[in-house]
């Protein structure tokens, strides 16, 4: 059974989800606050994270850093901020996905079933190498002449959906609902903000990309 870790302080929602998440095949486990849940992370190792983001103890984002910081595993933020603020801080911190209360739960299922979808057992994950840089999708690592690239966690989330999709069109709608959320569609602005970062730190010539390349006005693509 998939393992799932739910994190909120509302013992009705922990209940309500426990009982739907268990009636869809799901193992679940749940914590109240922040520290209590790290400990639960670390102990079960669950293959997908649900987190509210207003604990009592520990915000949200600083919750998804600390996992962040050891585990790469898939993170459904889930809280009643509606704020993009917010959503951004979630997602910049390392959250796979966001959404808000109130919620339909066909809709958490299937957000559910989509990040697992994209997780990928580590010891299957392939190391991507091309002649600029390197990319180990297991370890979270990239590097260039072999040295560690740091990449924040959104340029991390872009590039591992495009190194995970070689040679094929990433539209621009699907990258910003991916690493920002379904409302974010039309900002395409924030993609060429950090296509730009991406390029300056991995491409060898930056105005001549060899392997981050812009569809224009469509997408982008990967080409190793």
């Amino acid at each position: 059974m998939t393992a799932v870790l739910v994190i909120d302080d509302d013992p009705y929602l922990l209940r309500a989800l426990r009982i739907t998440l268990q009636a869809h095949g799901y193992a679940v486990s749940t914590a109240a606050d922040g520290r209590s849940s790290l400990l639960a992370a670390r102990q079960n190792a669950p293959a997908v994270v649900i987190l509210d983001l207003g604990l009592p103890d520990l915000d949200g984002t600083s919750v998804i850093r600390e996992l962040r910081s050891w585990s790469p595993v898939p993170i459904l933020v889930l809280s009643a901020r509606h704020g993009s603020e917010d959503k951004v801080q979630a997602l910049d911190a390392g959250a796979d996905d966001y959404i808000t209360k109130p919620f339909g739960l066909d809709e958490l299922l299937a957000r559910l079933r989509a990040l697992l979808r994209r997780s990928i057992d580590p010891e299957q994950t392939p190391v991507i190498t091309t002649d600029a840089f390197t990319v180990d999708l297991a370890k979270r690592v990239v590097l260039r002449d072999g040295r560690d690239v740091r990449l924040t966690p959104t340029e991390w989330h872009m590039l591992e959906i495009l190194v995970r999709n070689p040679e094929k069109l990433v539209t621009q709608q699907q990258l910003l609902s991916e690493v920002w959320g379904p409302s974010y569609a039309k900002e395409t602005n924030y993609l060429r903000v950090y296509i730009a970062q991406l390029r300056r730190k991995l491409e060898p010539d930056t105005s001549n990309p060899r392997h981050l390349i812009t569809e224009a006005g469509v997408g982008y693509r990967f080409r190793p």
